[in-house]
């Protein structure tokens, strides 16, 4: 299994300031002299390797301490030579690793999940995980450093902002992944709805990255992860699996949050009966032997 990971780099960034500047340079040099070693038989450039130092990193010469967000697990680093820099200037040295595949786990406990807006994640089980909402609670700070023409600030504010949103989206998937063997999300059209009048509230919940991190997380911890088709989960009776009159529909059903079904009497949650129909054809997927993304 391929991991990557990543640490803010807390020392010569001036180093890796000046790095940057001739990285144009170093490419068309290298990309020079490979020509060259294939047309005159020369031997080839190697790579400049990574190595550990306690706590440290070693490359090319230099030692870069990092901050240790968390622990590198052993295994055979694949790459170490790839710094990035964020929209503050900040560095970051990230690390592909190779590191065992986790055993597939038995399939003894599913769920399924509806994403929303007011719920980041609503599971079959019940439980909920509510969206913090961090760029809504921003928006006045951000307004204010805007009006007053602070770059750094309102930088400092984005910033901030994405890492509380990453930091909550790492912890609940983490989470899902360690407590359940099959995981089934709905396909819901983020990209889509960040076109509408929704697009702040769409791209604050962070559904892509959330399902981006369940997917890796899943394969990491030997669960099995797949996306369904979600369409009618919210209209489909998770109970009797009708299409009965009685459920919400339409523009003016968008505000119904609990309903009964005409045909069987089951009364049902909105999003909750949304992620039991996902968790049901997510089984059926399953059963059929189709792979999992």
């Amino acid at each position: 299994m391929i991991l990557v990971f990543r640490y803010r780099v807390k020392s010569l960034s001036g180093l890796l300031n000046q790095w940057c500047r001739a990285v144009n340079f170093v490419w068309n040099y290298c990309n020079d002299r490979q020509k060259d070693a294939l047309r005159f038989e020369r031997p080839w450039i190697k790579g400049r390797d990574l190595h550990r130092e306690g706590d440290a990193f070693r490359f090319a010469g230099h030692t870069f301490r990092v901050f240790n967000s968390r622990p590198l697990p052993e295994g055979k680093i694949k790459d170490g030579t790839c710094f990035s820099q964020d929209s503050r200037g900040n560095w970051f040295l990230n690390i592909v690793i190779e590191v065992a595949e986790s055993p597939v786990r038995p399939i003894d406990h599913g769920v399924g999940i509806d994403l929303g807006l007011k719920d980041l994640a609503v599971l079959s089980d019940a439980n909920r995980i509510s969206a913090p909402g961090f760029y809504r609670k921003a928006e006045a700070a951000l307004a204010a450093a805007q009006r007053a023409h602070k770059r750094r600030r309102i930088k400092a504010i984005h910033a901030y902002t994405a890492r509380r949103r990453l930091d909550s989206l790492h912890n609940a998937s983490l989470q899902i992944a360690r407590s359940f063997d099959h995981i089934v999300v709905g396909n819901i059209n983020a990209a889509g709805l960040a076109q509408t009048s929704l697009a702040k509230s769409v791209l604050d919940a962070g559904w892509s990255s959330f399902r981006k991190m369940l997917a890796y997380k899943a394969v990491k911890h030997g669960a099995r992860y797949v996306e369904v088709d979600e369409r009618f989960t919210t209209q489909t009776c998770s109970n009797c699996g009708a299409l009965p009159d009685s459920r919400p529909r339409g523009i003016a059903g968008l505000g119904i949050r609990e309903w009964a079904c005409s045909d069987c009497g089951a009364v049902h949650d909105r999003d909750l009966n949304a992620a039991k129909n996902i968790l049901r054809r997510g089984r059926a997927t399953l059963a059929a032997g189709i792979p999992a993304l």
